[in-house]
């Protein structure tokens, strides 16, 4: 997962490519560690989702830019628009099967 430190890193890999997960997390925040290497993990089973981790301390705008209101947080983007959101606690399942279904139709 590729860490960005610019909301227009952000924006260039968004729309640079056709599926692109944004993971959004604090360094103080045990959840985001936590959940951090299960995503990375799921992500393996997706080479074809381009991957991004964005730290809210280092660029406070995010929140604004994305309506962010806890992390950690996870976006997916399709084609440049967000269609999937998950927050806080993400279960990796019913992720697994979300994007199982978008890259099959992709």
């Amino acid at each position: 997962m590729k860490k960005v430190h610019s909301l227009e890193a952000i924006h260039e890999m968004i729309n640079e490519n056709q599926l692109t997960l944004l993971y959004i997390s604090r360094p103080d925040c045990s959840v985001c560690h936590g959940l951090l290497p299960q995503v990375e993990e799921l992500l393996e089973e997706f080479p074809s989702i381009v991957s991004m981790q964005a730290d809210a301390d280092e660029i406070p705008e995010i929140a604004g830019e994305y309506s962010i209101f806890t992390v950690p947080v996870v976006l997916l983007f399709v084609n440049g628009k967000e269609l999937i959101r998950k927050a806080r606690f993400v279960p990796i399942g019913e992720m697994r099967r979300q994007l199982g279904k978008i890259v099959e139709h992709m």
